[in-house]
């Protein structure tokens, strides 16, 4: 899809990975929306980019189920949406309050389900779109002290993968982006946190979480979007952990070729 002249939402716009995909997404030519929980963050990054701020929590139901149709009805039609916000977890699952867990699903896989239910019907409509997921290693590798973030970016994988497979039969196209740690404030509170330090230690020595740059993602995502492909893979040489999950998936979707998914 050609970016340019786009409407593009990005979540979790204020700072991190989506600040990032905000500016490369407008530096590429695209109308770019961003929304986060934070104001002043979000309005500068808005004014640079001449995109438009949209506050919105989205551990509160009522503003997820009522963002798109806010964002379009100010802005116009979203044409590529990123579904980038999200929240992390860093201690023993049996130490984490319940509340905490219920605000890790929601934000990291309810709130991208809803907001695609959304967003979906306007690009069937109108012949066309893209949809953009932000996941991470940890949703195909099992990592003690993350339990929960693990879980969701798993279910989200395998969201985005049947998806794909309902979507098939329309000209809206799917982009999983899948990197290990991230130079970001959300990986500084994992190293700064009760995460096992001798658990990391190992994980470093074996070269199983190289650090990754969010500027130099964010251009691979925008690129990806750009040529269609369905998956971004940070740094390349994780890429063997991603096919190891990602073979079941691909093995349903070679014995469903063919079989086309109806949304009318």
């Amino acid at each position: 899809m050609d970016v340019r002249n786009r409407h593009v939402l990005v979540t979790g716009g204020s700072r991190g990975i989506g600040e990032q995909l905000a500016r490369k997404f407008a530096a590429a030519g695209a109308r770019v929306s961003i929304t986060a929980r934070s104001g002043d963050e979000l309005d500068r990054i808005a004014r640079d980019i001449n995109g438009v701020a949209f506050r919105a929590d989205l551990l509160d139901a009522h503003e997820v189920e009522g963002l798109i149709a806010k964002v379009e009805a100010e802005v116009g039609p979203i044409d590529i949406l990123v579904n980038n916000a999200g929240l992390d977890t860093a201690d023993a699952f049996a130490k984490i309050e319940p509340s905490v867990i219920r605000n890790v699903v929601r934000v990291n896989l309810e709130a991208p389900m809803v907001l695609t239910r959304q967003v979906i019907p306007g690009m069937i409509k109108r012949g066309g779109g893209h949809l953009v997921f932000l996941s991470s290693l940890a949703g195909t590798g099992s990592f003690p002290g993350l339990a929960a973030y693990c879980g969701t970016k798993a279910g989200l994988n395998n969201f985005v993968a049947t998806l794909r497979l309902e979507l098939g039969a329309y000209p809206i196209k799917t982009t999983l982006v899948a990197p290990g740690p991230v130079d970001t404030g959300m990986w500084q509170h994992i190293e700064d946190s009760a995460y096992e330090s001798q658990l990391l230690r190992r994980l470093r020595t074996l070269q199983l979480i190289p650090m990754a740059k969010p500027d130099r993602l964010a251009s691979r995502v925008v690129g990806a979007v750009e040529k269609d492909r369905r998956h971004v893979r940070h740094p390349a040489r994780l890429s063997t952990s991603y096919w190891l999950g990602e073979s079941p998936r691909r093995v349903v979707e070679f014995a469903l070729k063919g079989v086309v998914f109806k949304h009318d």
